[in-house]
């Protein structure tokens, strides 16, 4: 067999392990062994690349697979499950550079291609790669504290987007050669300031609370330039996991937008997640306290209990003792189960990934269409660390959140809500669950109340 005969197989093992990897990645039980398949198909797609294209040689690739491989686990082990939103960010960013940059190396190489098929691609390429880099950039530093998680725009913003996109195109137009005497190398320079600005510009007038969505975005993005650039250069296995990536990226955001209540389109400049004026009222209400002991007799007599997790479970890292709480109520005979709501956390799938980081078995996970039904027929529910995806005031029209599907929690006999402070949700409003008859606030924070919990229930007789 000769060496493109054996590359071309290659390639389709790959792109065959990819299906099935992202196949496999739909439900929680393989989604572990899906993830290593299609790392797999990516080392298998990579090394015949460079040996089809003699980049590198054998000793050159093992070495970038054993710097690559330890940096990656190293990675993965080191950062904390709090900060995954960031690292799936990065990674989302360091995508669309790479497909940017396969396209503005196959423009360097024909900067006189012209406006034809190719020239086309190699500027959607390169646009959407460059923008899902900055946009990645601006997502990450949303999450990690580094700017402001509120929208920011500037002065007429969107009207500045659009004119930077026009700008974008023309820039675009002219480096392949549509007006003459340009200097296409300098013009495709100015293409390439455009798309990073206008992906800054895409990205930051986003709340906190639209950051799932972005996430999801924004990986949807990478995947189609990562297809595009497999155009480019003609190389089947890139053309064919951009489109997986894409395709399941568009989806997700889809799911992800239908889970808010809103259109991408409102997600993208409606600016949701940023201060109200009627923030200054927040926590002025009377609330009923509670003690950790009262709270464990409450869910320890109690026929059914359902767990509410949210972000604030995430940043205590107290999914384990979430877990032993489940355990402890069950040995009790009390019926346990875990209502997990789409955008809960700050990427999709966030509490899913927590809870299967704490062993909380996957039969006992619940999303909002399958269980909320059942939160009016529930003795107590647990909230641990959610706020706006337990709001009852996404059923006012006039709200902020208002037509946001929620978690019907306060229907339940009992609610009890372990929360550090009446501090509002990314969405900067009041939670009218918290001052309702039937709702008691353990004000600790969620890794020391749930240790608490643990204590009193065991001591219940």
């Amino acid at each position: 067999m000769t060496t493109d005969a054996l590359v071309e197989l290659t390639y389709l093992v790959s792109a065959l392990l990819f299906v099935v990897g992202l196949k496999r990645l739909q439900s929680p039980v393989t989604a572990r062994s899906g993830n290593g398949v299609a790392a797999l198909a990516m080392l298998l797609a990579v090394i015949a690349t460079l040996v089809d294209t003699e980049i590198l040689s054998w000793a050159g690739i093992l070495v970038g697979v054993a710097v690559g491989g330890v940096i990656g686990g190293l990675a993965a082990r080191m950062v904390q499950m709090t900060a995954m939103p960031q690292m799936v960010g990065i990674f989302n960013g360091f995508g669309g550079a790479a497909s940017a940059l396969v396209a503005i190396a196959e423009f360097e190489n024909n900067p006189q291609m012209g406006l034809g098929e190719s020239g086309v691609i190699v500027l959607l390429g390169t646009l959407i790669g460059a923008l899902t880099f900055s946009g990645s950039f601006i997502a990450f530093a949303k999450l990690q504290g580094l700017i402001p998680g509120r929208p920011m725009a500037v002065p007429a913003h969107n009207m500045v987007t659009i004119a930077v996109l026009v700008g974008t195109i023309v820039a675009g137009a002219l480096a392949l050669g549509v007006a003459a005497g340009l200097d296409p190398i300098m013009v495709f320079v100015v293409f390439c300031a455009l798309a990073l600005i206008l992906g800054v510009l895409l990205v930051i007038p986003i709340g906190g609370a639209d950051m799932p969505v972005v996430i999801s975005l924004l990986n949807s993005y990478s995947g189609i330039a990562a297809a595009a650039a497999g155009f480019a250069i003609n190389n089947m296995v890139l053309i064919v996991s951009g489109a997986l990536v894409g395709a399941s990226g568009l989806i997700l955001t889809q799911l992800m937008c239908k889970a808010m209540n809103r259109s991408l389109f409102n997600v993208a400049f409606g600016r949701f997640g940023g201060a109200t004026e009627g923030a200054a009222a927040i926590g002025e209400r009377p609330v009923r306290r509670t003690t950790s002991e009262v709270a464990a007799a409450e869910m320890g007599y109690a026929g059914s209990v359902i767990i509410v997790p949210g972000y604030g479970l995430a940043v205590a890292q107290a999914q384990s003792e979430l877990r032993k709480v489940g355990d402890l109520l069950e040995e009790r005979g009390v019926t346990v189960r875990y209502a997990i709501h789409p955008v809960a956390g700050r990427m999709p799938g966030h509490m899913n990934v927590l809870l299967a980081e704490a062993d909380v078995s996957y039969d006992k996970l619940f999303d909002l269409d399958s269980i909320n039904s059942d939160f009016g027929n529930t003795d107590v529910v647990l909230v641990v660390g959610a706020n706006d995806v337990v709001n009852p005031a996404a059923r006012d029209p006039k709200s902020i959140v208002g037509g946001m599907p929620i978690l019907d929690v306060d229907k339940a006999r009992r609610v009890i809500v372990i929360k550090r402070s009446l501090s509002p949700g990314f969405a900067g409003i009041d939670n009218d669950l918290f001052y309702m008859e039937h709702t008691m606030m353990l004000f600790k924070d969620a890794k020391a109340g749930l240790a608490e919990l643990i204590t009193e229930i065991r001591e219940l007789a």
